[in-house]
Formats: C-alpha cells, sequence, structure tokens
C-alpha cells in the first residue's frame, strides 16, 4: 500500500473514532466503573453484560471488537467506520471477517488512552497486537505490546520541559514518542522488532504526527545501534529488561526479553546513555536488578556502579524486590501460560533453576534517571534508595520532581555549612505535620513531617527539625533559625547547627524545603 493510500485510510479511521467519541472517558461510562476494573482484571464478563442493555451505536460496536475481542456483525462495523468502511479496515489490517458468520473480529488491538502533563490532558489511541484475553492463550514471540503498567509509569518519569532531541529507546508501540511530541522538538524513535515499528507509525500517524525527516524518526536496530555518533537531550527508555533464562524451551518475547544474561540489557542501556547524551542530558528508564550472593552483593550497588564507571549522575529508586520464585512466577504468567498448568512448572522449573545456577537470590525493579554532568569536576549526584511505598499525590507524574532534586543538589552541593546557613527557604507546599502524644504529656512523643506529592515521603522530626521547617517562609536564614532555635530550646548553637544542616541539605534534594 502506498503511504498517500495509507495516510487516507488512517485519516478516515481518525475521523471515525472522533466521530464515535471512542475515548477512555466515554467507555467508561458507557460500561460503568465495575465493568472497567474488571477488565482491567482480565475480565470481560461484567463488561458484556453491561453491553446487552447498550443501545447501539458505533461506541459500543467498537468497545466490543477492539477492547473485548467479540465479534461484531459486518452491517454494525460498516455503521462504527462510516469513512474507512470494511475495506479499508480489513487494508489496514485492523479487523477480518470471520468464516463462520458476516461478523467481524478484530486483528489488532486499537484502544483509547488518556493522560495529563503540565500542558495539560489529552487522548489519543494506541495500536498494537492482541493480548492473551482476545487470543486466548500464550503471546506470540514477537508479540508487540500495549499500553501496560510499565509503560505509563515510564511517561510519568519524564520531565514536562522542553527538550530539543529525545530519543525513545525501543519504541514500541510508540507510547513514549506520543509523550515526548508534547515537550519535543525532535524524536528518534528505535526498536529491534520491525512490526513493532510498523505499529509505532500506524499509532503515531493515527494521532496526527508527521513521520521521518519532519516528525518522529522511526529506525530499526538493537539498542543504540541506530543512533551511532549522534546525540540527544534526552533518553526515554522501557528497555527489554525481563531477566529469562537462556535455556532450551524457555520462550523469548521481543517486547521484554533483550537476548542478555542476567541485568546485562539494563547495564548496557546505562552505559550506553554516558555516550548519547548531551552535557547535562538526562536519561529515564526503567529496569531490573538482580541480587545475588555474598560474590555478587546488592542490586542497587551493582547499579551504582555501573553508573559511577559510566561518569554519571544518578537518581535510582528501588520500588519493588521479589524473591526468584514471585520474580518467575509473574512473567511466566506475563506470557500467557496459566499458574498450575504442566507447561507452567515446566517453566517455572527452568527459571529458579537459572537463578539458582547463577546465585540469584532476589530481583529489585525501579526507576534510573540518569544525568551527563556539564562539568565533570563538579560535585556528583550519585543516589539510590528503596522506596516501596505509593506515590504522593502528583498529576503529572514523578518526572519533574527528580529533576528538582537534582536542580536542588547542584545549587547546594558547593556550599559549604556556612553558605548553606546563609540560605533562606521555604517550606514546600505539599508538607504537611503530624504530632502524636500521650494523654496528658507535656509535648508530643512523635512527630513528623509528611509530603503530599512526589514520594509521599514521612520524615521523623524532632522539636529542632519540625521548628525549623516550620518556621521556614523564606524571612530568616537558616542559621538565624538555628540560632532562634538553640535559645528556645537551650541548646548548644553549634551543636545543634552540626545536627540540622546535613538534614536541611537532604530535605531540599527530596523536596520538603526549596530555595527562596
Amino acid at each position: 500500500m502506498h503511504d498517500a493510500s495509507r495516510d487516507r485510510l488512517v485519516g478516515a479511521l481518525r475521523d471515525d473514532l472522533t466521530a464515535a467519541d471512542y475515548t477512555v472517558d466515554a467507555v467508561r461510562r458507557l460500561w460503568g466503573d465495575e465493568a472497567d476494573a474488571a477488565l482491567r482484571r482480565g475480565d470481560r464478563v461484567v463488561a458484556r453484560r453491561a453491553l446487552r442493555s447498550a443501545p447501539s451505536a458505533p461506541l459500543t460496536a467498537l468497545a466490543r471488537l477492539f477492547l473485548l475481542a467479540d465479534p461484531v456483525a459486518a452491517d454494525e462495523l460498516a455503521g462504527a467506520l462510516p469513512s474507512l468502511g470494511l475495506d479499508g479496515a480489513r487494508e489496514l489490517g485492523l479487523a477480518a471477517p470471520t468464516t463462520a458468520s458476516d461478523a467481524w473480529l478484530a486483528s489488532l488491538d486499537v484502544r483509547p488512552y488518556s493522560a495529563i502533563d503540565a500542558t495539560g490532558a489529552v487522548s489519543w489511541w494506541v495500536v498494537s497486537d492482541l493480548g492473551e484475553l482476545a487470543t486466548g492463550g500464550p503471546l506470540d514471540a514477537g508479540h508487540v505490546l500495549g499500553v501496560g503498567g510499565a509503560s505509563t509509569t515510564l511517561s510519568s518519569l519524564i520531565p514536562t520541559s522542553a527538550a530539543r532531541r529525545v530519543l525513545d529507546l525501543g519504541t514500541g508501540c510508540g507510547i513514549q514518542s506520543l509523550h515526548a511530541s508534547r515537550h519535543a522538538g525532535a524524536i528518534v524513535a528505535t526498536d529491534i522488532s520491525r512490526r513493532a515499528l510498523d505499529l509505532a507509525a500506524l499509532t503515531l500517524r493515527l494521532n496526527g504526527l508527521e513521520l521521518g525527516a519532519h516528525g518522529v524518526d522511526l529506525r530499526v536496530g538493537d539498542l543504540f545501534a541506530p543512533v551511532a555518533g549522534e546525540h540527544f537531550d534526552r533518553i526515554v527508555s522501557n528497555p527489554p529488561f525481563v531477566i529469562t533464562p537462556r535455556r532450551e524451551g524457555v520462550p523469548l518475547y521481543e517486547y521484554r526479553d533483550g537476548g542478555r544474561v542476567g541485568d546485562g540489557i539494563v547495564e548496557e542501556v546505562v552505559r550506553g546513555a554516558a555516550d548519547h547524551l548531551e552535557p547535562g542530558g538526562t536519561a529515564h528508564l526503567l529496569g531490573n536488578w538482580e541480587y545475588r550472593d555474598a560474590m555478587g552483593g546488592d542490586g542497587l550497588a551493582r547499579v551504582r556502579r555501573w553508573v559511577e564507571e559510566a561518569g554519571l549522575d544518578a537518581w535510582i529508586v528501588e520500588r519493588e524486590r521479589q524473591t526468584p520464585a514471585q520474580y518467575a512466577e509473574t512473567w511466566i504468567r506475563d506470557g500467557g501460560t496459566r499458574v498450575g498448568s504442566p507447561e507452567f512448572e515446566a517453566l517455572a522449573e527452568e527459571w529458579l533453576a537459572d537463578f539458582e545456577a547463577r546465585g540469584v537470590t532476589g530481583v529489585g525493579f525501579g526507576y534510573v534517571v540518569l544525568r551527563r554532568p556539564v562539568d565533570p569536576a563538579a560535585p556528583r549526584l550519585v543516589r539510590t534508595e528503596r522506596l516501596l511505598d505509593a506515590l504522593g499525590a502528583t498529576p503529572t507524574g514523578i518526572g519533574d520532581h527528580l529533576m528538582a532534586g537534582f536542580a536542588a543538589h547542584d545549587a547546594i552541593a558547593p556550599l559549604d555549612d556556612s553558605a548553606l546557613a546563609a540560605l533562606h527557604l521555604r517550606v514546600a507546599p505539599d508538607v504537611t505535620e503530624e504530632r502524636h502524644q500521650w494523654p496528658g504529656a507535656d509535648g508530643p512523643t512523635v512527630m513528623r513531617l509528611r509530603q503530599g506529592g512526589g514520594f509521599a515521603r514521612t520524615i521523623d522530626a524532632d522539636a529542632a527539625l519540625a521548628g525549623l521547617v516550620g518556621a521556614s517562609d523564606g524571612e530568616l536564614s537558616v542559621g538565624q533559625l538555628i540560632g532562634a532555635l538553640a535559645q528556645l530550646l537551650e541548646v548548644d548553637e553549634v551543636a545543634l547547627a552540626d545536627d540540622l544542616l546535613p538534614r536541611v541539605r537532604e530535605l531540599l534534594v527530596v523536596g520538603f524545603l526549596s530555595l527562596e
């Protein structure tokens, strides 16, 4: 099919989806919140029952076809796609007639997707391969994944500031390129899978983005090979980081298995980012890292070593850790193999044997944000931490919060304690204080500072720290506040400063305090 003909068909599909109001909110209204939640768990029954009483309409037909993977009568589908038509749907590979009746079945997954960032709310459509709910069995090795938890997590890591040039490394269905289009001057999207790039092209065209030299530049190849010698202001990647045994009979999926042993692909992306970032440029990615026996050590320490050897700044956050058995079950089920089946048990045996042979005792999952220093001689930020609780109320994601932490570090790292004490600070507007005390006690026995946004951190505080944070309104310097608190608490001012100033540095980086 010529590009002009395909563009005409894609434009017709866009018109039909728009006319049908095929959006996240409209579909949720169609079958209700309960059905929507059940469908996310892989249960179609509640949604199917809700649609029995729904009026015949284009939105109903599209939801049944693409979201429930149910057959739709030819005349009903033709009414839902009046501009594209049934022939156009077949030419684009979206749907095909069944052999037993005049009904049509989806050949691809086309679903609405909504997001919000600093520029406001947006509604898109994402094209991918049919999932196991539709196929009723394990996924194909070349399966192109749609929007899932990992992709939405990654999109929340991307800052909303403008970037001149963005690399979407391992684009898959193209969702990160859609997000990047909101703030990027130019985008290069790569993938080792030609099919993934074909579906990404359909996703991008469907949402009105140009391709090629004047739009998103799609390139095929493994990791950084398609951009050898090029540099970017921002790199975004959900690499195929799943730690799959390299053993006979264990299926490999292009969308999640990078062909390396253990966590080698995450290490490769970290080290490769150093060669492809502009000075001051950042990379935002997800990853797994292995915890090993005494010879291999701590998982976060492994990532720290990769970062430091690559000469990068970094903020690495572990959000979850699984045992080998939990990890194996998660990803065997992800491929569509049911727990308890003979196939599952055979695969689990291979996964656990591989972990045991390599001394793996656990696997961590989390966020990696990297930065190439502008001045290699400047104080570095290489921060690793485990934050397992839910995030705070941050509608546009965690990316800007992390970038604010880098900026705070840059501002205060060159300052000695005297210069830090001269600063005027403000408590962040999302910070609250919590106090508990025994009945009849003269004062609180427990004080905590809570962050409403960001990582929703809770920090234990004493009277001095709580007093300093509470009085940080920009009027008095840190040193003046410490002096006043020393008098109030009847303690030595120098000793109090030695105690509070390191904690002030930490509160600035994690966002409890901000520079005036």
